[in-house]
């Protein structure tokens, strides 16, 4: 039997966990996968082809469920850390 519980408090995210997962921003919006992070960014790619690379600030991370890592960053907000 799997399990699975939905972690909201960021301070308890065991950061190494999120690599090679889904991330998302607010309305389901898709920013890749997380590829590398350190202490103050998370980065993700986003595409095959044409491929996006996202530099996210740890601190918009808002939860992880063991799958997919949510930022409270909009549709908007994601352009302003594309990068490439």
């Amino acid at each position: 039997m799997k399990c699975c519980c939905m972690i909201t408090m960021v301070e308890l995210i065991n950061w190494d966990d999120i690599k090679k997962k889904e991330a998302r921003g607010l309305d389901d919006y898709d920013l890749g996968e997380v590829q590398d992070l350190n202490e103050q960014f998370v980065e993700t790619k986003r595409g095959v082809v044409d491929k996006d690379k996202f530099f996210l600030p740890r601190d918009k991370v808002v939860k992880f469920d063991g799958n997919k890592v949510w930022f409270s960053v909009t549709k908007d907000e994601a352009k302003a850390y594309k990068r490439g």
